[in-house]
């Protein structure tokens, strides 16, 4: 197996983990937890985790002008990527929220252009907007007996401003990983991250009521901090250092299909023949996008 093979894969298993978690934090936000508070736990979890981690890896030191840039991608990848998905995630459905992601590769597509001068090819723009037809069929058709009021209408907002910060955040940080151990670069990472979130999740925190939370909360809540959050973000830094920023973001599109599944499997939803070809173009979009000529490596 070779290692876009390996990255593919790996990607593909952060997007698995991405999809459930619509459903599961959806269950802690806001009645045990509000939004805010459950990243300040998410990211100080995180932190530690990584931190921990890094007394196992060899010592590396991070080149000084290559701080601003780990701060940067921490203020897009976590404070603001993380808050505004939060925050959404409670006024909106897990399948709303999920399908508002598909916007990210797109955004993704053009911060590449941008900052990293990304020639953009036809067969990965069709791919983008062959995705994006799948997640609208099922925007109109997935989402039956969702509210549709201005807390909704708010809640999709943030999740689409969350989409936009993570995929700047894909392109901001494809220069910086090649550099360092995983494990260094995270810890950095996330301990800035944690610094932006404090002062926005602080009050939220202390309203936290511990001893009448049920245990499936509490295990949720660990869900999150080590699958979601530390998993997810080794995966995808892994294949932002062998894939494109382009093909790790379209992985996105995934999201609305294995929300759906999730949500059939707990009998929150039900299936149609939309639903399903809706997600065979979303798989096929995917597909034009990750799809790389035999001369090319990433």
């Amino acid at each position: 197996m070779n290692q876009r093979t390996i990255a593919l894969s790996l990607v593909s298993i952060a997007t698995l983990i991405y999809g459930v978690t619509f459903t599961i934090a959806k269950d802690v936000m806001p009645l045990y937890i509000k939004p805010n508070a459950f990243i300040l736990i998410r990211v100080f979890g995180a932190t530690v985790v990584f931190w921990i981690a890094g007394l196992f890896v060899k010592s590396q030191k991070i080149v000084r002008q290559d701080y601003k840039k780990i701060i940067l991608a921490s203020f897009f990848g976590i404070a603001l990527n993380m808050l505004c998905f939060f925050k959404g995630l409670s006024l909106t459905s897990p399948i709303s929220a999920s399908v508002m992601m598909v916007t990210s590769p797109i955004m993704v597509l053009i911060f590449s252009s941008i900052l990293l001068k990304e020639k953009i090819i036809k067969r990965k723009i069709m791919g983008v907007f062959v995705g994006l037809i799948g997640a609208i069929f099922l925007i109109v058709y997935g989402n039956s007996g969702e509210n549709t009021d201005a807390n909704s209408t708010l809640g999709n907002f943030l999740v689409f401003v969350n989409a936009a910060s993570y995929g700047l955040y894909l392109v901001l940080v494809k220069k910086v990983i090649s550099k360092y151990n995983p494990i260094t670069f995270i810890k950095w990472f996330y301990l800035f991250g944690l610094i932006f979130v404090i002062p926005f999740s602080l009050f939220e925190f202390t309203e936290i009521s511990w001893t009448t939370m049920p245990t499936d909360i509490y295990l949720k809540v660990g869900f999150v901090i080590l699958f979601t959050t530390c998993i997810t973000y080794l995966f995808n830094l892994y294949g932002l250092s062998k894939l494109k920023p382009t093909t790790v973001g379209v992985f996105i599109y995934l999201q609305p299909v294995i929300a759906t599944i999730f949500a059939l499997s707990v009998g929150s939803d039900s299936l149609n023949l939309v639903k399903m070809c809706a997600s065979g173009i979303i798989f096929f979009g995917v597909y034009l996008v990750s799809k790389q000529p035999k001369s090319t490596l990433k």
